[in-house]
C-alpha cells in the first residue's frame, strides 16, 4: 500500500516536468477533424495561424471535471481572445462524434475541438500523459509564424486560460509596437 502511495504521489509531482515544447520551437502542423458548435470540419494548424495567434490546449478527456471547467473557462474567454486576433482549439483522443455533442455543452459553440483518436498529435507536441492514454492539460500559444510563444502544464484547469491570456496580450503589445 505504501508503494502504490508512493508511486501515485511520484507521479502526479512529474506529470508537469515531463512535457512538452517550449517558446522558440517549431509548431508542428497538424489536419484533423474537429467540431465547433456540433458541426464537424477539417481544422489545419497553418490555415488558423494565418489569422493570428493560436491558443492550443491539449485536455485528457471531454466530458470529465476538470475537462469540462477548463472548456467552461475557455468559453467565457473567447471573445477576448478574439480581441487580440487569437482563437482557441482544444484536442484530446475523444472521438468526433463525443467531441460535437462536447463543442456544444461544454465548449458552448464558441470555439472547436479536435480529435487525436491515434494520439499522433498528443504525441508531436510532448502533450501525452504517462502510462495512460490520453492528453496530459497542456497549453500553448502559437505565433502566426508557427512558433510557440508560450507553454503552460498543469492538471488544474484553473490558470491555463489567465496564462494564455497573459501570453496572448503580450504578443499583440509587441506585434503592434512592430507596425
Amino acid at each position: 500500500m505504501a508503494g502504490a502511495v508512493a508511486l501515485s504521489l511520484g507521479l502526479s509531482f512529474s506529470l508537469p516536468a515531463l512535457a512538452v515544447l517550449k517558446p522558440g520551437d517549431k509548431a508542428p502542423d497538424f489536419s484533423t477533424q474537429a467540431s465547433l458548435g456540433g458541426k464537424t470540419f477539417d481544422y489545419t494548424l497553418a490555415d488558423a495561424l494565418k489569422r493570428g495567434p493560436v491558443v492550443l490546449y491539449f485536455y485528457p478527456a471531454a466530458f470529465t471535471t476538470g475537462c469540462t471547467i477548463e472548456a467552461h473557462l475557455f468559453a467565457e474567454a473567447v471573445d477576448e481572445y478574439k480581441q487580440y486576433g487569437a482563437t482557441v482549439i482544444g484536442v484530446s483522443h475523444d472521438d468526433v462524434d463525443t467531441l460535437t455533442k462536447f463543442s456544444v455543452s461544454e465548449c458552448r459553440s464558441k470555439f472547436p475541438v479536435a480529435a487525436d483518436t491515434d494520439g499522433h498529435i498528443i504525441d508531436v507536441y510532448d502533450a501525452a500523459l504517462p502510462i495512460v492514454k490520453r492528453a496530459n492539460r497542456v497549453s500553448y500559444v502559437i505565433a502566426p509564424d508557427g512558433k510557440i510563444i508560450y507553454e503552460y502544464t498543469s492538471m488544474s484547469p484553473d490558470k491555463h486560460v489567465e496564462n494564455t491570456m497573459q501570453a496572448v496580450k503580450a504578443w499583440a503589445a509587441a506585434h503592434k509596437a512592430q507596425q
